[in-house]
């Protein structure tokens, strides 16, 4: 396949350090495609809220990605971004903000990731009216589902067509309940859905197994990964740190220790981007090589790091990928 222009610039330019291992990573991920491979992509922090739907969405209609984990925050962010993005408020010079103009965002209902402030009452609040009605039907119904099932529901239901602001293609989760894209959010209690499922929990006016669990997602994971795991493989893409990327990729230890189900194969390629340095004790700033003694990547799974900002690398190995 002929590249585009930005793979182009890409493979021209990145010759050394971080730059040549982003290369190295793309065409790595590249080839997993090429032999058979499957992927999963870890998203941590606020990747949605950084708009990496742009890229990740094409990525997921191209069948580029098999599989994603993600927080609880980047599940709902995309959506949120989807029907409130007008009301974003990006402050450039958030490093000089005293701890009273934090206090006035808040009072303004404006919740601040780095220089992006997510509005409050319209991004939060339209989800909300939504979610809580598939929540409280499902639950009068005495059913039970993932929470990515629950908004991959809300999104094909078209309730919130009207209040969408982006154009969809650049929406991952659009792209990813198109496809029914299989999805992992360990920890999703600590998302702000999460905290408003757990309000109703304690208001008694739900119960709390009408959401499964992260336990199950952990059970699913090692059946899908059973099953997707011959040939070439699973390769692991993670974009950051965190329990994005640590909660799955302990299901091919948890499977050959715990189970002593031996004929896992370990994951077929490894990449982490982060500029979490490395560290003592720091999992995050862990560098590959230190998986082998988990038993997760094997000694010549292809293993890849690129020490800086995901928002920026993610994109360019992506638009490699996708020959852009």
């Amino acid at each position: 396949m002929q590249k585009g222009p930005v793979s182009q610039f890409i493979q021209h330019h990145y010759r050394h350090f971080n730059s040549a291992a982003l290369v190295d990573a793309a065409k790595g991920y590249e080839l997993h495609l090429t032999e058979g491979g499957k992927m999963m992509v870890t998203l941590a922090g606020a990747m949605s809220t950084a708009e990496l739907g742009i890229s990740l969405a094409e990525m997921i209609r191209q069948g580029k990605i098999d599989i994603i984990s993600c927080t609880g925050a980047n599940l709902e962010e995309d959506i949120m971004n989807l029907v409130a993005h007008s009301h974003y408020k990006r402050v450039p010079n958030y490093r000089d903000l005293t701890p009273q103009q934090e206090w006035e965002l808040l009072e303004k209902g404006l919740n601040r990731v780095t220089d992006t402030c997510i509005p409050e009452e319209e991004a939060f609040r339209r989800i909300q009216k939504h979610i809580v009605k598939l929540w409280k039907d499902a639950d009068a119904k005495n059913e039970r589902y993932f929470p990515h099932e629950f908004m991959y529901t809300l999104l094909n239901s078209g309730v919130m067509k009207a209040d969408y602001e982006i154009d969809t293609k650049d929406s991952w989760m659009i792209a990813a309940a198109e496809r029914n894209l299989p999805i992992i959010v360990g920890g999703w209690e600590d998302s702000t859905m999460g905290n408003i499922f757990a309000s109703y929990i304690i208001k008694n006016e739900m119960k709390a197994t009408t959401m499964k669990s992260g336990i199950e997602y952990m059970v699913w994971l090692a059946d899908w990964y059973r099953k997707n795991s011959g040939g070439k493989g699973v390769g692991f893409f993670q974009i950051g740190g965190g329990i994005a990327g640590d909660f799955p990729i302990c299901v091919v230890p948890m499977m050959y220790q715990d189970l002593e189900w031996h004929d896992v194969p370990f994951w077929s390629y490894f990449c982490q981007v982060s500029d979490s340095t490395t560290s003592y004790g720091s999992y995050s700033g862990a560098v590959p090589n230190e998986k082998i003694t988990w038993g997760k990547l094997d000694i010549n799974t292809p293993k890849f790091i690129v020490e800086s900002d995901a928002t920026i690398v993610a994109p360019l190995i992506f638009a490699y990928v996708l020959g852009w």
